[in-house]
């Protein structure tokens, strides 16, 4: 009975594989059949836009579906016929395919721009998705630029997508600005933001710059009107707005400092109005006397949530837009032009010998289930604290550890004396001398914490030890505890 059993749950699970086997040439065929079509209806759309303006005036400048689609913005005055036939005609590039990038493309879209490229060279992951509106959770691990464009073709099928999988190089960069009529800026660092702006002035195309973290964002037009380096009448550029960089240990990513979805989507939003307002300006010029160039500054949880800050006329000494110039196309494919070291390295130092630091897995095994107890201090701030700790672990934030007054450094190992050490140190940890282990998200934040407490003496002259966990709570999630929340 036990065989015939057996033999029977066997044969049951053939035929469930191979059901699966034929359901997933079936669904890779309708794949295929799908992709075949979209290319049709793509074709088919050209032709007969090609069709359309060959055959010289007609008496209807735009297609059935286009009054349909677009008519309620072509009746307002500033845009109309002219302006809804600017838009149709224009190529638009968007640099990013995350916070910004995906409701600037999904507006624009929509608004019936006619070409419309993205570049990215990242995977949609889970993380982004509160936010990066245009994925959907079945995208995940799927490029972004395929992501968008999948969700901006069911919006609007009438405009031609351009996907570039890759990231913005400097050696790239022109070759695909050139195809293109205007720039949005919508990534999320220093130096690609430097390269972006370069790139656009020398190649006389505006841009529209935004950022956004945590609940505040920023929103710039920049090179508008585009003129060429030397010409006084140019609008200004990223470099005249930031000659210099901010330093590389300041710089805040939205993964580390969080933000909250709709502050970024707003900062798109905005992005994609002033990208139509260009497009659609009478002229260069008129646009330049009625908007003035202005940093437009964007905060969720002030009374008055917008400000605008009058922005100067391109800088005389401007490295990329003035007559003094010293970056050109070809310093920047060259690489002569070097934008990472121009802004610092983006990758966090080791400040920490390998005797200081310890690995999550031999923390754990050397004190499992905090036997015996050790004295750990967590310098994430409150709220991510709050989401997961350690037991027992000691919150003390390291925007704490960084503003406190630094006192006279300790002499001789001696922490006894609390004068000398500022306040957030607790007594229990002062006037201890077993180990001490620091530990944050990814393993940065801890090593610049130790380092403040050796300064302060608090290692007793090397006889007690104090140092961090290698990873943070990364690693953590990744060497010891796989149900550690992943944020």
């Amino acid at each position: 009975m036990h065989a015939m059993a057996m033999t029977s749950l066997d044969d049951t699970c053939a035929s469930l594989r191979s059901q699966i086997a034929a359901t997933e040439a079936s669904l890779a065929a309708l794949k295929c059949d799908l992709a075949h079509a979209e290319q049709a209806a793509t074709a088919t759309l050209a032709a007969d836009t090609a069709g359309n303006k060959g055959k010289g005036p007609t008496r209807w400048p735009l297609m059935p579906d286009e009054y349909r689609r677009y008519g309620r913005q072509m009746i307002v005055s500033q845009v109309g016929l002219q302006g809804q036939l600017k838009l149709r005609s224009a190529k638009v590039l968007l640099v990013g395919a995350g916070g910004l990038g995906c409701p600037a493309a999904q507006y624009l879209a929509g608004a019936g721009v006619g070409t419309i490229g993205l570049i990215d060279g990242d995977t949609v992951e889970a993380s982004n998705l509160h936010r990066q509106v245009l994925h959907r959770t079945k995208n995940v691990g799927k490029y972004k630029v395929d992501s968008a464009i999948e969700s901006l073709r069911d919006l609007n099928p009438l405009p031609t997508y351009i996907a570039h999988r890759n990231h913005l190089t400097p050696a790239e960069a022109p070759t695909i600005f050139r195809e293109y009529d205007l720039i949005l800026d919508c990534t999320d660092n220093p130096a690609t933001r430097y390269l972006i702006s370069d790139t656009a002035v020398l190649l006389g195309k505006p841009l529209v710059s935004a950022s956004a973290l945590r609940t505040e964002g920023q929103l710039m037009v920049l090179n508008n009107p585009p003129r060429p380096p030397g010409d006084k009448t140019g609008g200004p550029c990223y470099r005249c707005v930031f000659p210099r960089p901010p330093p590389a240990d300041s710089v805040v990513s939205c993964a580390d400092g969080g933000i909250l979805g709709p502050v970024v989507g707003t900062m798109g939003v905005l992005q994609a109005l002033e990208a139509i307002k260009v497009i659609t300006a009478p002229s260069v010029d008129a646009t330049s006397s009625k908007d003035p160039p202005s940093l437009h500054i964007f905060s969720a949880y002030s009374s008055s949530p917008f400000r605008t800050i009058r922005l100067r006329s391109r800088r005389l000494t401007c490295a990329v837009c003035s007559a003094e110039a010293s970056v050109t196309l070809e310093t920047i494919t060259s690489g002569s032009t070097d934008y990472v070291f121009f802004c610092g390295s983006t990758n966090p130092a080791s400040l920490l010998g390998p005797t200081e630091r310890i690995s999550a897995l031999d923390y754990h095994e050397r004190y499992p289930d905090n036997v015996p107890a050790p004295t750990i201090i967590d310098v994430r701030d409150n709220v991510q604290f709050e989401i997961c700790n350690l037991e027992n672990s000691i919150n003390i934030p390291i925007s704490t550890i960084l503003s406190s007054s630094r006192p006279s450094k300790a002499q001789n190992g001696d922490v006894d004396n609390q004068s000398q050490l500022p306040p957030w140190i607790p007594s229990e940890v002062a006037n201890s001398d077993h180990p001490v282990y620091v530990v944050c998200r990814l393993g940065n934040d801890s090593q610049i914490a130790v380092q403040k407490m050796k300064d302060l003496g608090m290692h007793q002259d090397g006889q007690r030890f104090i140092g961090d966990i290698r990873g943070g709570f990364r690693a953590w999630r990744d060497q010891v505890d796989p149900d550690w929340p992943e944020y």
